[in-house]
């Protein structure tokens, strides 16, 4: 009787797991060599896993910037309001190797406050 609730805990475990490792993906499209930094206004921002996502107008073009995944942007202390469309920030990160204005962010600067997102 005690083995179909270990078998579903385990498959429950397993399913949520390996989900999770299907969502994510590696950052070796991101040129690592090269560290870029744009400042502009926040467009847009997603805050969702599993990473946060922010749109940014900088020199008449707009960038997709790849930041941390939503845990982590808590515990370094960013909340969603923070970025939310209007805010100027500025992202240092590395530009992808693969979309012109894709970035993976390393650190966001809000409100005069650097926050690392590694």
């Amino acid at each position: 009787m005690m083995k179909r609730p270990l078998f579903v805990l385990c498959l429950s475990v397993t399913l949520q797991t390996g989900g999770f490792a299907l969502a994510h993906h590696g950052w070796g499209s991101y040129d690592a060599s090269r560290q870029i930094s744009i400042t502009g206004a926040v467009q847009q921002a997603s805050w969702q896993n599993p990473h946060v996502t922010v749109s940014v107008r900088h020199e008449n073009k707009d960038w997709e910037a790849v930041l941390a995944p939503p845990f982590r942007m808590n515990a370094r202390g960013l909340e969603p309001d923070m970025i939310r469309p209007g805010t100027r920030v500025t992202l240092e990160g590395y530009p992808s190797t693969r979309v012109e204005s894709e970035m993976r962010a390393e650190r966001i600067v809000v409100g005069g406050r650097t926050f690392e997102l590694r």
